[in-house]
């Protein structure tokens, strides 16, 4: 016999009902097709993830902030060579 293969998609919203507590779990099970026991893991699983996403999210904003702050630098130095050589141009010291 093969065994059923469900999408992410699918897991994501049984797993979300699960959680919410407003049916039982043999409720959700005939309701999706899908054995309690089976549910009850996916609900663990989006349950043990939930702390991972946040610090994604986190890592994430820490890495955009950085590359932002790398290019403001870039054209920073950019600019002073830039106004460097004008000065130099036109007589100024300073």
């Amino acid at each position: 016999m093969e065994r059923k293969q469900y999408n992410g998609e699918f897991k994501a919203r049984v797993a979300i009902e699960a959680i919410k507590g407003e049916k039982t779990a043999n409720e959700l099970a005939g309701q999706y097709g899908v054995h309690p026991t089976q549910i009850a893991q996916w609900k663990k699983q989006v349950i043990e993830e939930i702390p991972r996403i946040f610090s994604l999210k986190k890592v994430q904003d820490a890495r955009k902030e950085d590359e932002l702050r790398a290019s403001l630098y870039q054209q920073i130095g950019q600019l002073k060579v830039e106004l460097d050589w004008l000065k130099k141009k036109v007589g100024i010291n300073g």
